[in-house]
């Protein structure tokens, strides 16, 4: 049976995983009706990492969980917040949240050997980074009963991801005073905001600790980008791309034609967008069975 074409009714719900200062994040997991177990899907929305929650990406989580894919759509802390909610603080509620639901494997239905991270855009970061770097961001002691799992993951999936933060920090700097000064000025601010220093967009870069020599987990990854998107620049996925590969690593890549940044999260109807939905479905049933 081909898993991809086979179509389940799911349960959407709000689930708070971890609580900060007394504010509760929380992750919209969407949960097939089925004997399972289901792999998991965790995914990371972008916003510069300013901006946007877990409901971002509705037009992906929803077609995936409904080909039998338990997803974890999450929020997780931002500048604005409060104090430490910066780097690094997003990318321990991520490796937090993957531990969270493994450790709850039997509660939502889940296969914890089987288990994905999606990002797009600046969550494209978060989720490689994590996927590299597992036990990096553990800060966070697991949940009762948790002793031995961890946050690692066996394929990821990247939306137009800005796979080089320092990369598009310097290419948004070449944007002002141009006609596209606006983007360049917010992206800019949203960079300062949530890194502090270039030195942070230079360490805790995917590409960069590559080139590097750094341990990294190399898990299959599909890289999905539009043709006409000018905010993730084709210089720094062809960098990633060549880096990753040289490691051995496996990168699907598949471009879509004539459409910019956040083409499936502006209009998941399009034929692009379904089409790239669906490469991403495919995948995941490949690579976690």
């Amino acid at each position: 049976m081909d898993k991809a074409h086979v179509s389940y009714e799911i349960d959407v719900s709000d689930v708070e995983y971890i609580k900060h200062n007394g504010k509760p994040y929380l992750a919209r997991v969407y949960k097939p009706k089925g004997a399972g177990p289901f792999p998991l899907l965790i995914d990371v929305h972008g916003g510069a990492w300013v901006n946007k929650d877990r409901l971002a990406d509705e037009g992906t989580d929803t077609p995936v969980a409904k080909t039998g894919v338990v997803v974890a759509s999450l929020d997780f802390r931002m500048p604005g917040d409060g104090a430490n909610c910066a780097y690094p603080a997003s990318m321990q509620d991520i490796n937090y949240a993957i531990r969270f639901f493994k450790s709850r494997a039997a509660e939502y239905n889940i296969d914890p050997r089987r288990v994905a991270i999606l990002g797009v855009s600046s969550g494209g970061h978060q989720a490689m980074l994590t996927a590299m770097r597992p036990q990096d961001y553990a800060q966070i002691a697991g949940p009762t009963g948790t002793t031995g799992v961890d946050a690692s993951v066996q394929c990821a999936v990247l939306c137009w991801p800005v796979i080089d933060p320092l990369g598009r920090y310097e290419y948004a700097h070449t944007l002002k005073g141009g006609p596209h000064d606006k983007h360049g000025t917010t992206w800019i601010s949203a960079h300062d905001r949530y890194w502090g220093s270039t030195d942070n967009m230079a360490m805790a870069n995917p590409t960069r600790l590559l080139e590097r020599g750094e341990n990294a987990q190399i898990v299959p990854v599909v890289y999905l980008q539009g043709t006409a998107d000018f905010a993730h620049p084709v210089p720094n996925r062809d960098r990633f791309i060549a880096q990753y590969r040289k490691r051995g690593g496996k990168v699907d890549l598949h471009l879509f034609e004539g459409v910019g940044e956040a083409f499936v999260t502006n209009d998941p109807n399009s034929p692009q967008a379904k089409d790239c939905i669906a490469k991403i479905i495919e995948f995941l049933h490949r690579e976690l069975g």
